[in-house]
């Protein structure tokens, strides 16, 4: 069985966000990780791969540090990696990482395509919707049990006060939800191999892309921080002290009795 898994370099999510000298983020001031959704995408891949056979490749657009999120997929047990690398990529939004991841998986054969159902920094959730629709594939989202079954997908997803099943013939793609699995932690054997592991890196004209075929719907003018969370009000004394304390600050400057 061939897996192919779709992932995101993200920034982590406890992570103190800055603003560079054009408002944009900067990516430099943050640890940049594995989107944690397509974590557990990699990881349910190499579970299907010991489980039936086969290969994974992880497939990723971005810069050049994405090479690090890569490599920690190596070490977890993907075979090959590719990583997409253009200047002209810089604000990609759910299209242009649908048309990129797309143009590259018309290039492989595939038995399988797995996701995260989100990625952390933007959670828009459009990406795994817009590839099937583009490879003209079934796609089940929100999947958070999935095996194999007389060479269909059989999948658990999760519905709003429930769960349903789903099957679909291969390939397709699957969109994975938190839960899936146990995400696997590499010995450091793994993680020294993976890093002298090659990795195919491809331009938009390597694939044959132009500017035109990639650009945008959406465009970001600009990134604003929330107002800082206001201190909370202290009220000292008896407990019957306070009680009419906050009464009386609930009726008189809040207004809500």
């Amino acid at each position: 069985m061939k897996i192919v898994v779709c992932i995101k370099q993200t920034f982590d999510s406890e992570a103190s966000i800055s603003l560079n000298e054009t408002g944009g983020i900067d990516d430099q001031s943050v640890i940049q990780i594995v989107n944690p959704y397509d974590e557990y995408a990699v990881e349910e891949a190499i579970r299907l791969k010991e489980k039936y056979g086969g290969e994974v490749t992880v497939v990723t657009v971005g810069k050049e540090n994405a090479r690090k999120a890569l490599h920690q997929c190596l070490a977890m047990g993907a075979d090959h990696t590719l990583l997409v690398n253009d200047p002209q990529l810089e604000d990609a939004d759910s299209h242009t990482y649908a048309v990129v991841l797309s143009t590259v998986l018309c290039t492989m054969d595939y038995d399988l395509i797995l996701c995260g159902r989100e990625a952390i920094d933007t959670s828009v959730s459009q990406v795994p919707s817009r590839l099937a629709e583009r490879l003209d594939l079934p796609q089940i989202n929100m999947v958070s049990h999935l095996e194999i079954v007389e060479g269909n997908v059989k999948a658990t997803r999760d519905i709003e006060g429930g769960s349903e099943i789903v099957e679909s013939a291969l390939p397709a793609v699957i969109s994975v939800q938190k839960g899936i699995n146990e995400v696997r932690y590499p010995s450091l054997r793994l993680i020294m191999r993976a890093k002298k592991m090659a990795i195919k890196t491809f331009s938009l004209a390597d694939l044959g892309l132009t500017m035109d075929d990639v650009a945008p719907y959406l465009s970001v003018e600009e990134y604003i921080f929330p107002e800082p969370r206001k201190e909370g009000m202290r009220l000292k004394g008896e407990v019957n002290e306070v009680v009419t304390q906050l009464i009386q600050h609930l009726r008189h400057e809040v207004k809500v009795l």
